[in-house]
């Protein structure tokens, strides 16, 4: 399954809710779900659809893949190894979500979306431990070190950062040197330090059928 290259505001109308796919747009007037909060597609004479339980499951499940930018592959092997995973699955699934590089770059604020740190990563623009790395999905772990490239910080990207990074908020399980823009992981995030946009418990029951 290709990734999906459409409209992100209509994933946010479908899942009903803002999943901060576009960074700051997402907290301004010009927000899609703000301005037409119904799903895509349905028009005012349309009555409410009643969903079954396993729609709101799938529901549940998608709008985890959407927030993350996972796809359905790589989502179910992430749901796998959480099930290995010593713990509650549903937390174990949420903390592997938030180990990803990619995420871990739009945590330090190095980008304003998760798309838009995926694609920094992707461009080979990020270092992890001091290699360069192009994989969004590789996990971090305590005591990693991220970094930019030599080359890409003489980028016009990289010197605009260094001038909004004293704005941004780093959550308590990273840290973030402002003067160099080398992010570390202080240790792995808990569940109650995230954010969650989605029913863990729900994903486990789709994925349990």
């Amino acid at each position: 399954m290709a990734r999906y290259t459409g409209a992100v505001c209509r994933l946010c109308r479908r899942s009903g809710e803002k999943l901060l796919l576009k960074g700051s747009r997402c907290f301004t007037p010009k927000c899609a779900i703000d301005k037409r909060p119904k799903p895509p597609g349905q028009g005012t004479s349309r009555r409410r659809r009643r969903f079954s339980d396993r729609a709101l499951q799938l529901r549940e499940k998608q709008k985890a893949r959407y927030t993350y930018g996972t796809l359905e592959r790589q989502f179910r092997k992430t749901f796998t190894l959480a099930e290995k995973q010593a713990g509650i699955t549903g937390e174990n699934l949420l903390v592997l979500l938030e180990r990803r590089l990619d995420n871990v770059v739009y945590r330090l604020g190095f980008a304003d979306s998760r798309a838009q740190a995926r694609q920094l990563v992707q461009h080979g623009h990020i270092m992890l431990n001091g290699r360069k790395t192009d994989i969004p999905s590789a996990l971090v772990k305590e005591g990693d070190t991220i970094s930019w490239r030599e080359g890409s910080q003489k980028t016009e990207y990289y010197k605009q950062l260094a001038q909004e990074i004293e704005s941004k908020t780093v959550l308590n399980w990273l840290s973030l040197d402002r003067q160099t823009l080398v992010g570390q992981v202080l240790s792995l995030p808990t569940p109650e330090e995230i954010d969650a946009r989605f029913d863990g418990k729900a994903v486990i029951e789709y994925y349990s059928r």
